[in-house]
């Protein structure tokens, strides 16, 4: 069985269309989670890994709570892990149109210590939009982005990848303008080259940056991705930095201070 050993968690990392990945982790480690963020929502969760990340990062914030809130994680086609009472503040609700990747996101979120803030859901963004009526504090989504390229053969992998197939950020803006609380921000990790397209977008909903976090593999080469951050209110000079993961050959100490709480080698 494929599972990626986390240090508070694992994932089994099987079924889901697209595996635990480095663009995945780098959002769920950097992105911005604020003192009173209770209520979050992962879009296109995959194996759940961002979301376990988040429910990590919150609940090791709260006194008392880590470790205390146990549940249990349903598997219903269509609506996995819905609706599950808990005395947990936090709710961290995670969509996938994927049945086999909502069902191991399920698995994965009854394994963990936090497994009663963490709901899974076989629903597209559409669908979910219509059965829920939550606000939430954090929207956040590692979405599909190859807009351009071919379709990859596998049918599965291609919804997950192909922003043609199904979700797009525009999707997750759209979505947002209703479903925010006063506060609330959205977090994307998307490559580089779509950083204006993006922002251009945003605007239009009425977003605006205020965090961008440029993601290059070595010092020699331009950003490759990038991990931006909006919310409602005008900010009139964005954060904008620079993290790069590897140099001559070994993890820079910027990447591995920012994994340190996930990954076993950091």
């Amino acid at each position: 069985m494929g599972v990626f050993q986390f240090k508070k968690f694992s994932v089994v990392n099987e079924r889901s269309a697209m595996k635990v990945n480095t663009d995945g982790v780098l959002l769920g480690a950097a992105m911005t989670i604020r003192p009173g963020d209770r209520c979050f929502l992962d879009v296109g969760t995959g194996t759940g890994t961002i979301a376990l990340m988040v429910a990590q990062r919150v609940n090791d914030e709260i006194p008392g709570q880590a470790g205390n809130d146990k549940g249990q994680a349903g598997n219903d086609k269509g609506q996995v892990g819905n609706d599950i009472e808990t005395d947990n503040e936090v709710r961290i609700d995670a969509i996938d149109i994927d049945e086999p990747s909502a069902s191991e996101a399920a698995m994965n979120f009854a394994g963990a210590p936090w497994a009663g803030s963490l709901h899974a859901h076989n629903k597209s963004l559409e669908d979910f939009a219509s059965s829920s009526e939550l606000m939430y504090d954090l929207i956040f989504s590692n979405p599909p982005y190859f807009e351009d390229s071919l379709t990859a053969p596998d049918e599965r992998k291609s919804t997950a990848r192909h922003t043609s197939d199904g979700l797009s950020y525009r999707d997750i803006f759209e979505f947002a303008k209703d479903r925010l609380n006063d506060g609330g921000h959205i977090s994307l990790v998307l490559p580089a080259d779509q950083e204006h397209g993006l922002a251009r977008y945003a605007r239009m909903c009425g977003f605006h940056l205020f965090r961008i976090l440029r993601v290059r593999t070595v010092p020699r080469k331009s950003p490759s991705r990038i991990i931006a951050e909006f919310s409602k209110e005008r900010c009139q000079e964005p954060s904008d930095t620079v993290l790069t993961i590897q140099n001559e050959g070994k993890y820079t100490q910027e990447y591995l201070s920012l994994t340190h709480d996930f990954y076993l080698f950091a």
